[in-house]
């Protein structure tokens, strides 16, 4: 009976939808026969604004991310160096870090000074790199290949062709910049293909001219993406400069063979496709009078031979000088043949459809009571003490708001509220798991703990009050998230004491390298507290922990780490303020 009742109500459940499907597919193909006109404008102006939409994300994703670059480099109040040998060590790690942000397409991050000196790094490859170098300030370049952020320089290979940086465009465009600026668009000779550098003025201590930071971004990119593009037989898309140089094309060449041999710029005016001459000449009509130009917008106009075309069109621009144009351009025919096709799917969909809701409505219910009983179970471990408890609910309804809310709830719960930072717990569960992986491998894999205690933080406290407080804690949390690895985690454990798990390091020297790089970052003058007081450097006495050696359970490596923090704060190491 209750078997019998159970599909009696899966029916019940079923039959209006299906009913509502043939309903709504009648409807529409009588729609679009009776109304195909306004159906081509609705549908043209939304998927051409899609399009253009799409196009500007992916320029924007794939251009934009040379900024970071820059300040990742020599990051803003950073000074340069008088001479790049004082500085060498530090500019390689930037440099490493610079090449990592965006390392396809901005793997190659490069310094040049007023001196002539020039410092660059390319990445082959995740690990490998190679190092230009010019420390004299004339003659060619030296370049080192090596492996990893400190791998050792081998063999130096010394250029034959004289580099002088200071007559590149890239310095003088940056040396007369104030902010971020872009070089002309240019064809790189060795891979003929379109490129940009983008560069910055980096001042010295003094707050004079010393050397322009730059990086290349090679543009194919932007041309393949529009070559992937799905466009209807005749439609076309471009980006191009304001000048009409073109940028790429979803179709036809966007560069051109001289007459005396080698690649130089396309301008849409010398196109030989007809459509691309013909809407560029309307869009720039339409942009002078644009009061917002990086909208994406829409235009109906007609080509010399009378045939009615669909456009959008966006512009993209950035303080750095960039000022591009993004044009979709599809002649109405294709629209209108594309109405009579979707009807022709829209009937074949509907009957299948049909057939589908019967079959959906009858697993419909199992699947929601199936959500159900995860969500409960996930509620019930948690209740237990499990915060980490999984359940795989993935919808857009009432239940799947349920998950997000238990999801932010879980998360809430393995975070420090102040700093952002998991919290204690979060941590000791991460390296129950990093230990159970291990057991579970028969590679060894060592990691190490660091147990950090902010020093004079009591000092801080008293003199300038909890929210000064605060603001260091969240300002030290922050500085340890940008030191380290993705991979690794820090954590608030207590008060001002931090944790840190350094995953897969190779041996005790690179986790000694790291604790002194963090000790480093920590020492730093305080931005919460004014740079003329006397307390305004805070620091940190960090211990060590190695795995397996120092322990071989969670407890045991904090309390190690622990216990080495409290000995190199009383013995008073290099860079601590004092006890905390």
């Amino acid at each position: 009976m209750k078997l019998f009742q159970t599909l009696s109500l899966r029916q019940m459940l079923t039959v209006p939808y299906v009913v509502l499907v043939l309903l709504l597919a009648a409807a529409i193909g009588g729609l679009s026969y009776s109304a195909g006109r306004v159906a081509v404008d609705t549908l043209s102006n939304q998927l051409l604004s899609e399009m253009v939409h799409r196009i500007a994300q992916a320029v924007e994703r794939h251009v934009f991310g040379a900024g970071a670059v820059l300040e990742t480099a020599f990051p803003g109040g950073v000074p340069a160096p008088a001479d790049i040998k004082d500085d060498f060590d530090k500019l390689r790690t930037r440099f490493w870090l610079a090449t990592s942000v965006h390392r396809d397409p901005n793997n190659y991050a490069y310094y040049g000074d007023r001196n002539g000196q020039f410092f660059g790094l390319w990445r082959h490859s995740d690990t490998e790199a190679e190092l230009r170098l010019r420390s004299s300030g004339h003659g060619p370049r030296t370049v080192y290949r090596f492996t990893g952020i400190d791998g050792e320089l081998r063999e130096p290979v010394r250029e034959t062709r004289v580099f002088e940086p200071r007559e590149r465009p890239w310095f003088k465009s940056g040396q007369s910049a104030a902010l971020h600026t872009w070089t002309s668009v240019y064809i790189d000779f060795k891979t003929e293909q379109l490129v940009a550098t983008r560069a910055r003025r980096v001042n010295n201590a003094q707050g004079e001219f010393q050397g322009v930071v730059a990086t290349d971004l090679s543009l194919q990119h932007v041309n393949d993406f529009l070559h992937s593009l799905k466009l209807t037989a005749n439609g076309i898309a471009y980006v191009v400069e304001t000048d009409g140089n073109l940028i790429g094309a979803s179709r036809g060449p966007h560069l051109q063979r001289a007459v005396a041999g080698g690649n130089v710029r396309l301008n849409v005016e010398a196109s030989d496709d007809p459509l691309v001459v013909a809407s560029y000449r309307e869009i720039r009509k339409l942009l002078r009078h644009a009061t917002e130009p990086s909208q994406a917008r829409t235009a109906v106009f007609e080509t010399s031979d009378r045939q009615q075309v669909e456009a959008a069109y966006a512009r993209i621009q950035d303080a750095a000088g960039l000022d591009w144009i993004i044009v979709v351009a599809v002649p109405r025919s294709d629209f209108l043949l594309e109405v009579t096709d979707n009807f022709k799917r829209t009937v074949a969909l509907a009957l299948l459809a049909s057939l589908m809701t019967i079959v959906i409505g009858f697993m419909v219910l199992s699947v929601v009571d199936r959500d159900l009983k995860q969500l409960a179970a996930a509620a019930r471990s948690v209740g237990n003490g499990d915060l980490n408890a999984s359940f795989d609910v993935a919808r857009s309804d009432e239940i799947g708001d349920l998950a997000k809310s238990f999801r932010a709830m879980q998360s809430k719960l393995l975070s420090d509220r102040l700093t952002g930072l998991a919290n204690r717990e979060a941590f000791l569960r991460r390296v129950d798991d990093r230990l159970e992986q291990q057991h579970q491998s028969p590679e060894p894999r060592p990691f190490a703990i660091l147990f950090i205690d902010l020093n004079d933080f009591k000092h801080i406290n008293d003199s300038y009050g909890h929210d000064v407080g605060d603001k260091v804690l969240q300002e030290m949390a922050q500085r340890m998230l940008g030191g380290l690895r993705s991979r690794d985690l820090v954590a608030r454990y207590a008060g001002d004491e931090f944790v840190v798990m350094l995953d897969s390091v190779g041996n005790r020297a690179d986790a000694e390298r790291a604790r002194s790089h963090l000790e480093e970052l920590l020492g730093a003058p305080l931005l919460a507290i004014d740079p003329a007081s006397l307390r305004s450097r805070a620091g940190a006495s960090v211990g060590l922990a190695m795995y397996p050696e120092d322990g071989q359970d969670v407890e045991s490596l904090v309390q190690r780490s622990d216990v080495d923090m409290y000995r190199r704060k009383q013995a008073g190491q290099p860079g601590r303020a004092g006890p905390g």
